[in-house]
């Protein structure tokens, strides 16, 4: 086998293994954060359920050129393909290493992204750089975190109005609760169908998949809780009911991370398994399973291992969570993710998450927010691209150097 191949196989895993311990995190940060399950258990469903969906529903084909940043006729030498998808791998890996030691969420696509852009920048200059790309890329810094947060405010304004301010909270959480619930499950259907099965046609997820889950679940808790409210005291009973749902829905989140974001890890390997392979002739490439399930198995070790620090920052020190809390986290970032695919808008889920995690804590009064971690997580974003694009750029010239 190509020793560089060998040396991307590894480096793939390893970004694998980055992705599960920062990105994969931000699955289950809320569910453990309000206490729906424990860290372990975070790490077994996280672990099951990224390996899911990187293995089962990862793309089969993987654009080499990760999400048009570079202009592929400008790459002439498969060396240049080789070299720069290994530094581009082992500047992402090195930046979320650094990042997750710190507990800090970060954008793997962006981490991926700024690694492609400095090799390209080295080889050929910046006209190599799709600059409107890129362009998307920052637009997405400052829409994500803004639109998650408005999302989940108004969530759960609706959902505090709706049911704990009312003058029946119990019977209204009898009405109002299997709605909400089944609303989730109308946007999780759908984002099934365009993420995880990656579906292009939003009216065929709503009609086929959203609606239909949402009906069945609505009923199901519309039924459970006819027959049996777990608690006299509404808030006590409320919170019970989203315990479970959390659940549910932050296992889902973890699937749909695994399906989308194992390309991160496993674009720059087909890449270079094309060129080791058919030379330049493949721009799209056809990923074999063994380096899909290389990839599920990085992320969900790196869940096992490393993932509880970004567990902690997301799910615990940017507010108080609870289950009905955590439960319009993981309802708002799904939302704004689907409506975001659907008019075609660059949106991190990660920025999502914790933008949805600041607008609960906005909910409850800016005190609620732990300001300091909410500085250091935002300038974690902006330095992303930048400093993967320096690590990847010094790499590349020495591989071109020493190659």
């Amino acid at each position: 086998m190509d020793p560089w191949l060998l040396i991307t196989i590894a480096l793939g895993f390893a970004m694998a293994w980055a992705i599960g311990a920062n990105d994969a995190a931000n699955s289950m940060s809320t569910a453990v954060g309000a206490k729906a399950i424990t860290p372990k258990q975070a790490v077994v469903i996280a672990g099951v359920l990224e390996f899911a969906g990187a293995y089962f529903f990862g793309k089969s084909v993987t654009e080499t050129v990760r999400k048009g940043i570079l202009d592929p006729s400008m790459i002439t030498d498969p060396n240049v393909l080789i070299y720069g998808s290994v530094a581009a791998l082992l500047a992402a890996t090195i930046w979320l290493i650094i990042a997750t030691k710190f507990g800090l969420p970060v954008s793997t696509t962006h981490s991926i992204i700024g690694g492609i852009a400095g090799y390209g920048i080295v080889y050929a200059g910046t006209e190599i750089v799709n600059w409107g790309k890129m362009g998307q890329v920052v637009l997405s810094w400052i829409l994500s975190p803004i639109v998650g947060a408005v999302m989940a405010y108004l969530i759960f304004k609706m959902f505090t109005k709706s049911i704990f301010e009312t003058r029946d909270p119990v019977r209204s959480a009898r009405i109002w609760s299997p709605f909400w619930i089944g609303m989730a499950f109308v946007v999780i259907g759908t984002m099934f169908y365009l993420k995880v099965l990656h579906g292009n046609d939003l009216k065929t997820g709503v009609l086929l998949y959203g609606i239909p889950l949402g009906v069945v679940v609505f009923a199901m808790t519309y039924l459970l809780i006819r027959l049996r409210f777990p608690s006299s005291d509404p808030f006590i009973g409320v919170e019970a009911i989203f315990r479970k749902a959390q659940v549910i829905t932050s296992a889902y989140v973890a699937l749909a991370h695994g399906a989308n974001d194992v390309a991160n890890a496993i674009g720059p390997v087909a890449a270079v398994y094309a060129v080791a392979t058919m030379g330049l002739a493949g721009m799209k490439v056809p990923v074999p399973r063994w380096i899909l399930a290389l990839g599920g198995l990085g992320i969900a070790v790196g869940v096992a291992t490393y993932g509880y620090r970004v567990m902690e920052t997301v799910g615990k020190k940017i507010t108080e969570l609870t289950n009905t809390r955590g439960f319009t986290i993981d309802f708002s970032a799904a939302t704004v993710v689907l409506i975001a695919s659907w008019l075609g808008m660059p949106i991190s889920t990660t920025h999502t998450v914790v933008g949805a995690v600041i607008g609960i804590g906005l909910a409850r009064g800016v005190k609620a927010i732990n300001k300091d971690i909410v500085r250091d997580i935002i300038i974690s974003w902006f330095v992303t691209v930048p400093v993967a694009g320096l690590i990847s750029a010094a790499i590349f010239k020495l591989l071109m150097i020493v190659g």
